[in-house]
């Protein structure tokens, strides 16, 4: 049984979503930011970074999502080619997530909802930025059905920040690739029930 310590962010939907698509057995520990759960000295033993979300199976922690959905991939030997160029690609479009549209949607959220100032410049920096990177993602999505050819990590990974654009004040309009892909994802019925965590 894995052990997944998360909340309900597009960070923890990851996680959530790869243990449903996989089939895997999963006991879930819901952390509170409000009571700063994550901060607390017995997560900081399986995360020291504080953040979510986190695994342990058997003992094993790993932390940051990109790393939790290669290994559980690796674990279970599905969502992630074993040929090395399907395999790199697929780690490619993960790392698109993971170093562009995770950090920039982030602060888009931050400066658009949560920032005590409307500081107009960080909003549309970050705003920009992220219509940008769905644009990328449009153009891929128009050469082939997923991001790295087949359904895998790095679409589980991308979906959970896409599919709350509006929160961030991002349109998806004229991205007619990106929205078919969004509604594919999103009837899944195993994406339904990550999401659901």
């Amino acid at each position: 049984m894995i052990d997944l310590y998360t909340a309900a962010t597009p960070n923890g939907h990851k996680v959530s979503i790869a243990l449903e698509e996989l089939g895997l057995p999963y006991q879930v520990h819901a952390l509170s930011f409000d009571k700063k759960e994550q901060k607390t000295p017995e997560f900081l033993r399986i995360n020291p970074n504080g953040r979510i979300p986190a695994i342990v199976d058997d003992g094993f922690a790993v932390l940051v999502s990109g790393a939790i959905l290669i290994y559980l991939a690796g674990k279970t030997g599905k969502l992630l080619p074993s040929e090395v160029k399907g395999r790199s690609l697929a780690i490619q479009w993960l790392m698109f997530q993971m170093g562009g549209v995770g950090p920039m949607q982030g602060q888009a959220n931050v400066f658009f909802r949560y920032f005590p100032e409307k500081l107009q410049g960080a909003i549309e920096r970050y705003q920009n930025e992220t219509r940008r990177l769905y644009e990328v993602l449009d153009s891929r999505l128009g050469e082939a059905e997923y991001l790295a050819g087949d359904y895998g990590i790095a679409d589980i990974a991308t979906y959970p920040w896409v599919r709350v654009h509006d929160w961030a004040g991002v349109s998806v309009d004229g991205l007619e690739h990106l929205q078919r892909w969004m509604a594919a994802l999103g009837a899944r019925p195993a994406v339904q029930r990550g999401l659901l965590i």
